[in-house]
């Protein structure tokens, strides 16, 4: 519930928005229910035959000869309680009677005073209801007298007239109150719209800026169906709030108040299976939403099987796995299914019991209201339900309040199991947004030089999972300039070198550091702009050529992008291409063989100008002849800046000035090679 609160805050901040909404909505419910009374005149009309001028002069004379009557009925009472008031006691009477003659009379005295009081009190009680009534008949003849001339210069004399100028205002009403209805959802939807843009920028932003254990906590499905799915469930959660639980209980208590005014005690009476239900929806509620946000892992699994698969599907489909794939997808979507079912028959019990509650109060009402209506009665088992008897239009605009009040009572399952998703939505969406990177920039980054000296690592341990050590105690010193080889056996720690220099992690032991400073002490952003980086796992955009060579330096001009990919060797192959440098790669380049990726990555590296180049096995996918042009240009393009090399090809040795061979995390220098090849 927090965090959709705090979903609702953000919301907030377009206040203006959802305030013209509000209003907006609250002058729809005003017309839904002026629009239920405006029954009454056309049923008044249709049952006598009158118009609403002639229907106003003869409730003009009704009520001045009720107030006569009741005037003259009230004066009679009132004079009855004078006579009947107790006189007081003379000052000269006797102080007090004979002991005997008390007690001989203290029963029928006690007696006759009971009665005597009880008379009183219903004489009292009676003249107040005629002061009531006659309050209601003076306030029904100044009605009368006052809306007399404006109903005899503005509205038609003759019946049928009136009642077509009644439909035709509910008509333009209602085409008001369904304009104003639509502004108001879209209005609100406009906000939703926002925060979910808003929320799928911040949960973009958090991937880009997390650590890549961090990252891999969520994954790129979690990812993936967090920005998509799950913000689109607190989007609908948050119009559902803002909406529908504003709109839909306006138009409640608008019909309601309409109810309330014919007869307070009979809605009272209507409401009266009202707090069992609103008990059961409570409960109901807390069970829908544990498993609507059951229902969302289910679909996060969902995700994660599916892209994991399109991602592999050479794998998939080398190693003849077809079917085991289907069937984990099978069963990922079986109990999405089971999950999503229990939630929806929890969901639909909603609608039948809100059906209940309002069809419960048309009967009672139903009920009631007829009885009263066909004995000319103003009380029920002696409880009062009126202060006169209800006429038959009366009654039928009373029954049109309480339907107009069941209508958007069912409605409001629906926004009900809406706010319930977005709960569980922002359940998911605000801890992944709260989720903080381990590497962050330094609060006061220390500026480096244009460009370093030396790198040096210092007694650097590192270990993924904080048990087994990937490097333990490594010293390595890189001056400016020098083209570093590191070899060794797979799994020994050469690419976790090259992620603790790319601040891709921070070493569990140990610095490391670039002209003595910490690079923890340096800016991400600075660090980085010195760095080329071209891994094995060539990852490209589906996007054309030119922006992926481009992405190394984006302000370069046409020219350093085809100079760029000259210098990778990839030039004469990209111009064969139908379309060239524009040509679309594909998703991560699959319209391109290895080598070709590995050729554009390797331009890209070139174009950003760095002045460390780091090479991951950046030639392992390029033939021979490519790759000793490849050499050429990296022998020409390192000679004024550091490359650092991982490498299992001889010919890469060639550029090499060191060699450090990493094997079970720690380093050692060898030799160079004597021809080509590794001592």
């Amino acid at each position: 519930m927090d965090h959709f609160l705090r979903a609702l805050r953000e919301a907030w901040r377009y206040w203006p928005t959802l305030l013209t909404a509000f209003l907006f909505s609250l002058a729809a419910a005003s017309l839904w229910g002026t629009n239920i009374a405006a029954l009454f005149p056309i049923i008044e009309t249709t049952l006598h035959g009158q118009s609403i001028p002639e229907w106003n002069r003869q409730r003009q004379l009704a009520a001045e000869t009720e107030i006569s009557s009741l005037r003259a009925q009230l004066d009679s009472l009132t004079d009855s309680q004078a006579t009947a008031a107790p006189t007081a006691a003379p000052t000269n009477a006797p102080a007090a009677a004979p002991t005997n003659a008390i007690a001989s009379n203290s029963k029928p005295a006690s007696e006759a005073s009971i009665v005597q009081g009880v008379d009183a009190k219903r004489l009292a009680l009676d003249i107040e209801v005629l002061r009531a009534r006659l309050w209601r008949a003076e306030h029904a003849y100044a009605s009368a007298t006052r809306l007399g001339p404006w109903l005899e210069r503005y509205l038609p004399a003759s019946p049928f007239r009136t009642v077509v100028m009644i439909v035709v205002v509910i008509a333009c009403s209602t085409a008001v109150k369904q304009f104003l209805a639509v502004s108001s959802q879209m209005m609100v939807a406009y906000v939703s719209q926002s925060i979910a843009r808003d929320i799928r920028l911040r949960i973009f932003d958090r991937a880009l800026t997390l650590d890549r254990p961090r990252f891999n906590l969520h994954g790129t499905s979690g990812f993936s169906a967090n920005i998509t799915h799950t913000t689109e469930m607190l989007s609908s959660g948050i119009t559902a709030f803002y909406h529908g639980a504003f709109s839909e209980p306006c138009r409640i208590l608008a019909c309601l108040a309409g109810a309330f005014y014919i007869s307070w005690r009979l809605t009272l009476v209507s409401l009266l299976f009202a707090p069992l239900i609103a008990f059961i929806m409570l409960g109901l509620n807390r069970r829908i939403r544990g498993l609507a946000k059951r229902t969302l892992n289910r679909s996060l699994n969902f995700h994660q099987v599916m892209l994991e698969v399109f991602q592999a599907i050479g794998t998939v489909q080398a190693y003849t796995m077809e079917e085991f794939e289907r069937e984990r997808f099978r069963q990922s979507t079986r109990d999405m299914r089971r999950a999503s079912l229990k939630a929806h028959f929890f969901q639909t019990l909603t609608n039948p019991l809100t059906e209940v509650l309002g069809v419960g109060m048309l009967c009672i009402a139903l009920a009631a209201s007829a009885y009263l209506v066909i004995n000319r009665e103003t009380t029920i088992l002696g409880v009062r339900m009126s202060d006169e008897p209800l006429t038959i239009s009366t009654t039928m605009v009373f029954f049109g309040m309480l339907i107009g009040a069941a209508d958007p009572l069912r409605k409001l399952s629906s926004v009900i199991s809406a706010v319930n998703s977005g709960m569980a939505a922002s359940s998911v969406l605000y801890p992944m947004l709260d989720t903080q990177s381990g590497i962050v920039d330094p609060a006061i980054p220390r500026e480096l030089p244009k460009r370093h000296s030396v790198i040096e690592f210092r007694g650097v341990r590192f270990s993924y999972d904080g048990l087994h050590d990937v490097l333990r105690g490594v010293d390595l010193r890189i001056p400016f300039g020098e083209h570093l080889a590191i070899v060794g056996p797979n799994g020994g720690g050469k690419s976790t070198l090259i992620s603790l220099l790319c601040r891709f992690f921070d070493p569990t032991e140990g610095a490391i550091l670039v002209d003595g400073i910490p690079l923890r002490e340096i800016g991400l952003r600075s660090w980085r702009q010195r760095l080329a980086l071209v891994t094995q796992q060539t990852e490209l955009f589906n996007e054309s050529i030119a922006h992926n060579i481009r992405y190394g330096r984006w302000e370069a001009t046409e020219d350093e992008v085809i100079e760029a990919a000259k210098r990778a060797r990839a030039h004469e192959f990209i111009a064969a291409l139908p379309d060239g440098y524009d040509t679309v790669v594909g998703p991560n380049g699959q319209r391109l063989s290895g080598g070709q990726r590995q050729r554009i990555a390797l331009a890209r590296a070139i174009l950003r100008d760095a002045e460390i180049l780091i090479l991951d096995e950046a030639t392992s996918q390029i033939d021979r002849e490519s790759e000793r042009l490849v050499h050429e240009a990296l022998s020409d393009l390192g000679r004024n800046r550091t490359l650092v090399m991982i490498t299992h090809r001889e010919s890469t040795l060639s550029l090499a000035t060191r060699v450090v061979q990493v094997q079970h995390g720690e380093t050692l220098a060898l030799p160079l090679p004597a021809a080509g090849k590794v001592a």
